[in-house]
């Protein structure tokens, strides 16, 4: 089967933008392998680092099939190099002293200090290869939780997202997003290419860190926005409002939009049956006019408790309940190609199955269907960031151990002899 690959103009001329940079990947599990797969699909040359005959955590963890990695871990590792070593091993830290000799860039999501303790701080990096990018995904940045552990959900809490996420009535609610790793990720490959820019100019290293609660709160900032904005009133695009139900902290919004333009989620034709048959639907104050007409409701559009969007306030619930007993009457896509054509914000609520299977999807390389040598077939998502002249390959993720002759002998310099010797001695 031919690899999965995004194609973009020049793609036979043009090189990946990462082409040359080598990334020396001492990631596991979820928030450091997003953030080394995304500078693969760039063109990096990643070489995971793992444990001989034990590999990355997440090979083994959630697997469907026995015997073979996980769709944990191949999700996660595409387009890299797996090399085994064994860091306890004294020839085992020599083969890393030469591989961080080789890099341009280290990537790290250990537990605080676990990488000091296998004798490669950022002190002895800077030692080995004064050009080196030092990055790494913690839980905490400075402060008293540096050194505690953290995961996903952890991180969701911590950085201001459960607390917002829910129905005010309910307890706090973490996303399916994966916003505390794989948004950690993606903030820690940003802090590395532009890491990469400056060393252009400075012709030095640097130390990157990307905390998840950080990255959380980033992604969060609205919310930031509306707790400053709660000092001087209650947040009226709230449906806490106009009963008044506001503390001294930001609510719990259930399925209200978050950018003042009252929205909300509603039922759709088969919603008994199909917990995904609905859709989200924005009303935006330059279409009520229309959104009036669509569901029968014209008197509306000149009604003084209607006209305008300070009148609706208070009657939000009300207006949503008698769109909802219109979109009932039809399936959500339905709704959408009715109210697209004028121009009202609307998204049905897609499940993982139709995102499987759209065809679209497949098209543009964001869904893509790769082929593993034990697993066989497996969909995966692909690039979300495309790029005219660095298209993206979806390579398949590496077996344990399968390239660690290859980069001994082809990358830092040992014979056959050598390679045999330290697989003797247990380092590689």
């Amino acid at each position: 089967m031919q690899e999965a690959e995004t194609k973009g103009p020049g793609k036979d001329t043009m090189g990946k933008a990462l082409e040359g940079v080598r990334i020396l990947d001492f990631t596991h599990v979820q928030s450091g392998p997003t953030c080394t797969q995304l500078l693969a699909w760039f063109g990096a040359d990643v070489i995971k680092v793992e444990r001989p005959g034990v590999g990355d955590a997440t090979r083994s963890q959630l697997r469907d099939l026995p015997d073979v990695d996980s769709l944990y871990f191949t999700m996660l590792n595409h387009n890299k190099r797996s090399v085994t070593i064994d860091t306890k091993n004294p020839k085992g830290k020599e083969v890393l002293e030469r591989l961080v000799k080789s890099c341009d860039v280290l990537v790290e999501n250990f537990a605080p200090g676990a990488l000091d303790r296998m004798g490669f701080s950022w002190e002895r990096v800077q030692e080995l290869n004064p050009r080196m990018i030092y990055a790494s995904v913690k839980g905490f940045g400075p402060g008293p939780y540096e050194d505690c552990k953290v995961y996903e959900n952890v991180a969701q809490c911590t950085g201001g997202s459960a607390s917002t996420t829910g129905f005010d009535d309910g307890p706090p609610l973490v996303t399916g997003a994966q916003i505390g790793d794989s948004g950690t990720g993606l903030h820690l490959a940003l802090g590395i290419v532009t890491a990469l820019f400056q060393r252009e100019r400075t012709g030095r290293g640097q130390r990157v860190l990307a905390a998840m609660q950080d990255g959380v709160l980033n992604l969060c900032r609205v919310k930031l926005r509306d707790q400053q904005r709660l000092q001087h009133g209650p947040l009226k695009e709230y449906p806490q409002y106009p009963h008044g139900k506001f503390g001294d902290a930001v609510p719990r919004a259930g399925n209200a939009s978050g950018g003042g333009q009252p929205g909300w989620i509603v039922k759709c034709k088969g919603w008994e049956t199909d917990p995904n048959a609905y859709i989200y639907i924005i009303t935006q104050a330059a279409v009520w006019p229309q959104i009036c007409k669509v569901i029968g409701k014209e008197e509306w559009i000149d009604d003084p408790d209607y006209a305008t969007p300070e009148a609706r306030l208070p009657r939000l619930m009300h207006i949503f309940a008698t769109i909802e007993e219109w979109t009932k009457t039809k399936d959500k896509f339905e709704v959408m190609n009715i109210l697209n054509p004028l121009n009202i914000p609307c998204g049905p609520i897609l499940s993982m199955k139709e995102l499987a299977e759209e065809p679209s999807l497949r098209k543009t390389g964001t869904i893509v269907e790769v082929d593993h040598p034990t697993r066989g077939k497996y969909l995966t998502v692909g690039n979300p960031i495309k790029m005219s002249d660095s298209p993206t390959e979806v390579k398949r993720s590496p077996l344990l151990g399968e390239h660690t002759d290859e980069i001994l002998t082809g990358l830092l310099g040992y014979s056959e002899a050598e390679v045999s010797a330290l697989r003797e001695c247990g380092a590689v």
